[in-house]
């Protein structure tokens, strides 16, 4: 099997520089995609609320329906993507027709026009996409890369995936002023469009140059509901899902974090876009090194650092401290705490899956940290309506420490696996 040389004692290396170079190129490679595919879903993202509120004078009930659909439709769908991908042994397959349809769906915007049932039917095609291609995406990583190196090579997709959710809002601003519409339906009709071809050039590019890994067949049974449930009664796979759950629970929302930080500095709302700019800055910067860290002192130790940034996050923003150093702080260490954390779960979890079930373990791995993501959000928009905005974080703030040692206890490395 390809990951069976690693770390052995006649392969000292793990594999070849040659071999090294040419897994390191398909990372590239699916890094290139990512980041082109950013711009394009960025595009789109950055203008929604605008768009909906301000294009289509969507009811804020409607609006909410409509960015629930957005954001809460991939969970399952990973389930299914990655099992199907397994099953069928084509991860590039399923993830290319995720990249497809997420592109189709940008047209999908244009022949919605008002409706409010058609664009929830759109968007809702387009998070299905994303959906499907996550998990094959992320296999695809640990299968190209020695497992030494995944923290690297996560590090450096994440960063190239952030250069294109940076630029997206950018390019998208940069359209409407092309076009010389900031709130017209033909400047948003432009970027649809342009976000269309943006993406049909990502799905182009994993075509051409993405290799699947796709190996010898595995025995018959190896893929199969039985098996998942086998896989998840493993000790190690099952502490690492509950860990990503207690993890995902942390997490309020970008959005939540940038009005805050809104409410406390009274931001004008032209600027409030470049937030998520500052956030995804410092995040492209970050990703590769604390990448490679985690390769060289542990992927576990980094991660969790990585939560002690987010509730320094919290808690600069119940501090007194205000203006710019407020923004340079709360958002290169929002930044700081995705390029820690992101990737380096996904390089925890390679190790532990057989290749076989790698496409499926990873997707429910990260189906129960975004269903555990959403659950959070609810609840913290619940406590911020009824406690208040500053019992709201404190609590988050607090429910930070407490998974870090759960975390901790969960996935710390017990004395039998040591001396295993």
């Amino acid at each position: 099997m390809y990951l069976s040389t690693i770390g052995r004692k006649d392969n000292p290396g793990g594999l070849s520089r040659r071999s090294l170079g040419a897994m390191s190129g398909n990372v590239l490679a699916l890094g290139t995609v990512s980041l082109v595919t950013d711009i394009s879903s960025e595009m789109v993202t950055a203008i929604l609320p605008v768009y909906l509120v301000l294009g289509l004078h969507l009811s804020p009930a409607a609006y909410g329906l409509v960015d629930g659909l957005y954001t809460g439709a991939t969970a399952f769908l990973r389930l299914i993507g990655g099992y199907v991908a397994d099953r069928v042994r084509r991860r590039k397959a399923v993830a290319g027709f995720g990249y497809g349809l997420s592109a189709v769906a940008k047209l999908g915007l244009l022949a919605a026009g008002s409706s409010a049932a058609a664009i929830g039917v759109v968007l809702t095609a387009d998070r299905t996409g994303k959906g499907l291609r996550t998990a094959p995406r992320d296999a695809l990583i640990t299968l190209s890369a020695p497992e030494d190196m995944l923290g690297r090579a996560f590090g450096v997709h994440r960063a190239m995936d952030s250069v294109g959710a940076f630029a997206g809002p950018l390019v998208a601003v940069g359209v409407l002023a092309a076009v010389g519409s900031s709130t017209g339906v033909g400047g948003f009709d432009a970027i649809f469009v342009t976000s269309f071809c943006i993406a049909a050039i990502g799905v182009l590019l994993l075509c051409l140059f993405v290799r699947d890994r796709r190996g010898p067949r595995p025995p018959a049974g190896t893929v199969s509901p039985r098996a998942v449930v086998a896989l998840l009664r493993g000790p190690g796979v099952r502490r690492l899902l509950l860990a990503a759950c207690v993890l995902g629970m942390t997490t309020i929302g970008d959005g939540f974090v940038y009005l805050l930080l809104q409410r406390k500095e009274d931001i004008a709302t032209g600027w409030f876009p470049l937030l998520a700019v500052g956030t995804n800055l410092a995040y492209l910067l970050l990703a590769a090194p604390l990448g490679a860290l985690a390769d060289r002192v542990g992927r576990l130790p980094v991660m969790l650092c990585g939560y002690g940034l987010l509730a320094t996050v919290y808690v600069l923003l119940l501090s007194p401290i205000s203006g710019w150093p407020l923004f340079v702080f709360t958002l290169g260490c929002y930044g700081a705490f995705y390029a820690a954390t992101d990737g380096i779960l996904m390089a925890l979890a390679g190790p532990l899956l057989p290749e076989a079930l790698r496409t499926t373990g990873i997707s429910i791995v990260q189906s129960g940290q975004a269903l555990s993501y959403f659950v959070s959000s609810v609840l913290f928009g619940l406590a911020w309506q009824v406690w208040g905005a500053g019992t709201a974080i404190t609590v988050a703030a607090c429910t930070v420490g407490a998974a870090i040692v759960i975390t901790f206890l969960l996935l710390a490395p017990r004395r039998k696996e040591v001396t295993a």
